[in-house]
């Protein structure tokens, strides 16, 4: 049997006369930039999602960068994030002349530890108050814990940026006055920053990006940095880039949010059948640390986007053998990610290569992606567990 990490054929066979009809209506059109099916999309995700606006991007990575330029932020300036993320997180903070500043993740969540945040930015405060910007990450769909984030944010008036490249449509259930409020992924900082890379649970057919945010001014500087800082045309007040969003994209993703919901289930449905068929091979804790969906016992999460579950990913001793195992044996995996962002070889400065994240260095050696997409039988997620299974048998 073959279990591929992402396939995407079953979907594009079930939306082929959509997705077809969607592309060629813009190509019919002669309009190539921006225009009705990006104004279409942009009104949709944002209604989606909670927020006043959508402001299409020409990838997730373009999301994060546009932000930080909408917010002014450059040389001399800190940006506080985790060290465990994709590296764009990183490195659009790096494009604009800033400095990132790091704090380890919590251990079960994986997304940015609170405690370390307080820490970082009352350290910050004491040295001058150069954190200009928090980025947490929803890591593989699941937010970051952002009632302390927000209430720390606020009380050291520093903005927070979502990456939520990976979380589209995932849920956060915020207290408030003792009763529970779900908010979605975007919606709980000053902008959310969503990637429609194909590998996500609403991908394109090539990049593309999002940001949302109800803040209406702030929304209008992101409009005009993502064409050159034009406005009106060939009038520039800022110099911005390109970084608009193709109406192609747009009429492709139009077609598939129509059924993201049912996608996100689907995921869900196949993290419980991987959760059942460990715990029936007794594999659950030694060796395999599930991944934990932290609010998943919290009032109304069934009824809710507690986790998407973009990546189901485990942690295992003896991580790279057993990703060579599976791959031979015809199981798709990858490790997101191998090395932490303070790690990273760019970073000139020693100074980085010299801090020690415990937690995420930890999930950087341990971290094992298994396939997760919807159309996954259960026949195929049995084989990906019977395979583990006979990897730490035999050794």
């Amino acid at each position: 049997m073959n279990v591929p990490l992402l396939d995407l054929k079953p979907q594009l066979a079930q939306l082929r006369p959509q997705i077809m009809e969607a592309v060629t209506r813009v190509v019919d059109s002669t309009g190539y930039i921006l225009g009705r099916e990006v104004n279409d999309l942009e009104e949709r995700i944002a209604a989606y999602c909670g927020a006043a606006c959508g402001i299409g991007v020409s990838s997730g990575t373009d999301a994060l960068l546009v932000s930080l330029m909408s917010l002014d932020i450059g040389p001399g300036d800190l940006v506080l994030t985790t060290p465990y993320t994709f590296f764009a997180t990183m490195g659009t903070v790096l494009r604009v002349g800033a400095r990132p500043v790091f704090v380890d993740v919590e251990a079960d969540s994986l997304n940015m530890d609170p405690e370390r945040m307080a820490e970082a930015l009352a350290a910050d405060r004491k040295n001058g108050a150069r954190i200009k910007a928090v980025i947490p990450v929803h890591l593989y769909g699941q937010c970051a814990d952002m009632d302390r984030i927000g209430r720390l944010a606020g009380e050291y008036g520093v903005p927070v940026i979502e990456d939520a490249a990976q979380a589209i449509g995932a849920e956060y259930p915020s207290m408030d006055g003792g009763t529970v409020t779900w908010k979605r992924a975007g919606t709980m900082g000053l902008s959310g920053c969503f990637s429609f890379f194909p590998s996500k649970n609403l991908g394109g057919i090539g990049d593309g990006g999002m940001v949302t945010t109800s803040d209406t001014t702030f929304a209008d500087i992101v409009r005009s940095n993502r064409n050159h800082g034009a406005e009106p045309k060939y009038y520039h007040s800022r110099v911005g880039g390109n970084f608009r969003l193709d109406p192609i994209q747009a009429a492709v993703l139009t077609v598939k949010l129509d059924y993201l919901e049912s996608w996100h289930a689907a995921r869900r449905r196949n993290a419980d059948r991987y959760r059942q068929l460990f715990g029936q091979a007794g594999l659950v804790g030694d060796p395999v640390t599930l991944p934990q969906a932290v609010y998943a016992h919290v009032e109304g999460a069934d009824r809710h986007n507690h986790h998407i579950y973009n990546q189901f990913v485990i942690l295992v001793p003896r991580r790279d053998e057993l990703r060579q195992f599976l791959q031979d044996n015809g199981v798709g995996c990858e490790i997101y990610y191998p090395l932490c962002l303070h790690q990273q070889e760019c970073l000139k400065d020693e100074t980085f290569r010299q801090q020690h994240f415990p937690v995420a260095e930890r999930a950087a050696a341990t971290s094992l992606a298994l396939p997760i997409y919807p159309e996954l039988t259960g026949d195929q997620l049995a084989f990906v567990v019977e395979t583990i299974q006979r990897f730490y048998q035999d050794r």
